[in-house]
């Protein structure tokens, strides 16, 4: 007889789940979720002190606004574990077997480049060319530092980036923020942009895994009709509202 605490065969996982990573920016967190406060509180207040038209064209106004507010701030993710990587962006879900992936690679954007040429922007995943300037800093003062002789520790400064369960670098394998794979490659070194850092471990994680038989398949785009089908509406709606007067 099978008891709770003895499952069958059957019943367990043939597998355990593929956990994902998780990247965001929180910039783009803190600063849409302010966005979001700030728009309702004037949308309802426009919709139920508001006189006349008012209250419908703040309705209007607030389906059109509020999806694509939440699109382009709260929305954008980037998940990504050993098997594939899936890119959450404003109106589009790109999910990339690492197999498919030909590489990533920054410049004024982010992006991953599958082998059929197609490119796909990390919405999720920011550059920063301050932070690059001041990483280009650290590495000058390191540089220097070394040609003296003189070790990080005796500056201060010089904190490498740390990886998964060293809470060095502003990386962690969060929900929130950017997360860490634990790629111990270069902790010795001065810290690059941390959009940069992503990257660096995005593309080790491709290299590695590019040849696994579960890395393989074929990439898929779904595009976000639970954002666009509202902001559509609003926007009909919202031009409707003022055709009319």
């Amino acid at each position: 007889m099978t008891t709770p605490d003895h499952p069958s065969p059957a019943s367990q996982p043939t597998a355990p789940a593929v956990k994902d990573w998780v990247y965001r920016s929180p910039l783009g967190l803190v600063g849409g979720a302010l966005l979001l406060v700030v728009v309702l509180w004037l949308g309802f207040d426009a919709l139920f002190k508001g006189h006349g038209r008012t209250p419908w064209l703040a309705l209007a106004a607030m389906i059109l606004v509020l999806p694509l507010l939440i699109a382009f701030t709260l929305r954008p993710a980037v998940f990504a574990n050993e098997d594939r990587l899936r890119i959450r962006n404003p109106f589009r879900v790109i999910t990339l077997p690492w197999g498919e992936i030909a590489g990533l690679r920054s410049g004024f954007t982010n992006e991953v480049v599958a082998r059929s040429g197609a490119k796909y922007q990390l919405w999720a995943v920011p550059v920063s060319l301050r932070a690059r300037k001041k990483a280009a800093r650290r590495q000058q003062r390191a540089a220097a530092d070394a040609a003296r002789g003189v070790t990080p520790g005796g500056r201060g400064g010089g904190r490498a980036p740390g990886g998964f369960g060293s809470g060095g670098g502003g990386l962690a394998p969060s929900g929130f923020g950017f997360g860490g794979f634990g790629l111990r490659g270069g902790d010795t070194g001065p810290a690059r942009a941390q959009s940069d850092q992503v990257m660096d471990q995005l593309n080790e994680l491709r290299d590695r895994r590019c040849e696994a038989d579960e890395a393989q398949g074929e990439p898929t785009v779904r595009w976000a009709y639970e954002v666009a089908a509202p902001a559509v509406a609003g926007a009909v709606l919202l031009a409707i509202l003022l055709v009319v007067g």
